[in-house]
């Protein structure tokens, strides 16, 4: 007999509870995004790959190791969507949505990162995404944030708090940037390989780092507000009064850093507080959604400068912090008693479901015991057909303004 195929390394196959988790995740977001008027996109699952090179950065570990390439059989190097930003600034440019600016746009599925596979990490993975182009005011940030604090309420998702930094402006960067990187050269030798490598090509990664040999030099290393010009100040200040105006709790996290230079002022994530439940299923240090400013990513995909600010999450993290949403009930079971009125409860299940209910058909198994196991399989209403007395008599269990609607349904 042959092998059995196995699932891919890295990838999933999602059902029952699980499914039902990730269902609840999306249909959430796709109801948060309605309410804030974001506009749904759907976007192709690859692209060309200097989409992504341009965009992401040749030297990060996202394009130089993370990516799945090949050439397609006209020769071309196509990649398999890593994130979503990049796709949607290339739609934005080749599709001329300028005239729709400012521009908000909301998307889910899937992603593709080869990577080593773990706790809530996967090689085909999902994430919701949502974003903002053309809209420099820092209102636009306020916006996306409250978006992203309301759908994490609505998830039912506690003990998580908005950390939130500043990039400063251009000009506010590269001032910070030359200073990090005589910081951090003074002590070049005692830093990790990683953050050798990093200082003169991207010193702000070494920000974040979670070695313990660069941890030491981070703490007294030169801070963004240092450099902030009054402009940047000025939108920082609008964005953390905002967000004090629109009820979202956030702390300064002063080493929370984007690495790519088009990024610009606001830098965010949303992170586990340390002992929280959602702490406890995914770490303390798990960002369960993050983005940030980009104002210009435009310009590196040949586009003219564009303001721009977005966000995402990843599906599979959210929906292990919503809990077990379990198997949902229908609103009605139709019960075949007697299996020569199949095609009448046939009939039936079509109208009730014509009429906005979700019903199941229970016609298999003992017939006798049908009935029996619509009662313990918890439903409120059921309609059970069955000969009686040589005739076919209709029961319904519901409550009486139930029983009434359903009899009026089916009549």
């Amino acid at each position: 007999m042959p092998k059995t195929p196995q699932a891919i390394r890295g990838t999933q196959d999602i059902f029952g509870p699980d499914a039902e988790a990730f269902a609840f995740v999306v249909d959430t977001f796709e109801r948060v995004r309605k309410l804030y008027r974001f506009r749904r996109v759907e976007m192709p699952v690859f692209e060309k790959t200097e989409v992504f090179a341009r965009s992401i950065g040749e030297t990060t570990d996202i394009v130089s190791k993370e990516m799945y390439s090949f050439d397609d059989r006209g020769g071309e190097s196509l990649t398999l969507r890593p994130e979503f930003t990049a796709g949607i600034a290339r739609a934005y440019l080749s599709n001329g949505w300028q005239q729709h600016a400012p521009l908000k746009v909301a998307t889910h599925g899937p992603l593709f990162r080869y990577e080593r596979p773990q706790k809530g990490r996967y090689r085909q993975f999902h994430q919701i995404d949502a974003e903002i182009i053309g809209a420099a005011e820092p209102q636009a940030d306020v916006e996306l944030l409250a978006m992203a604090d309301q759908l994490l309420k609505e998830l039912g998702i506690e003990g998580v708090t908005l950390h939130l930094n500043t990039l400063g402006d251009g000009d506010s960067r590269e001032a910070w940037r030359a200073a990090l990187v005589e910081h951090f050269r003074a002590v070049k030798d005692e830093l990790s390989e990683d953050s050798q490598e990093r200082l003169e090509k991207n010193p702000l990664r070494i920000l974040d780092s979670k070695d313990r040999r660069d941890q030491r030099f981070v703490a007294d290393a030169p801070k963004i507000d240092q450099f902030l010009s009054d402009d940047a100040r000025a939108f920082f200040d609008a964005v953390t009064s905002g967000l004090d105006a629109a009820g979202v709790k956030w702390t300064r996290a002063e080493s929370l850093v984007r690495g790519l230079d088009y990024y610009r002022h606001t830098a965010f994530e949303f992170i586990p507080d340390e002992g929280s439940e959602a702490a406890g299923r995914l770490g303390s240090q798990s960002t369960i959604l993050g983005g940030g400013r980009y104002d210009g990513l435009m310009e590196s995909l040949g586009g003219a400068p564009t303001p721009a600010v977005g966000w995402a999450a990843g599906i599979e993290r959210l929906a292990m912090l919503v809990g077990d949403k379990g198997e949902p009930l229908a609103d009605v079971i139709v019960v075949v008693e007697n299996d020569e009125l199949i095609d009448r409860a046939i009939a039936a299940i079509g109208k009730i479901r014509a009429a906005g209910h979700s019903a199941e058909l229970m016609a298999s198994g003992s017939p006798r015991k049908r009935f029996d196991k619509a009662v313990k399989a918890g439903a409120e209403k059921i309609v059970a057909f069955a000969i009686r007395d040589g005739a076919e008599h209709v029961r319904i269990k519901a409550d009486e303004h139930a029983t009434g609607s359903l009899e009026k349904l089916l009549d």
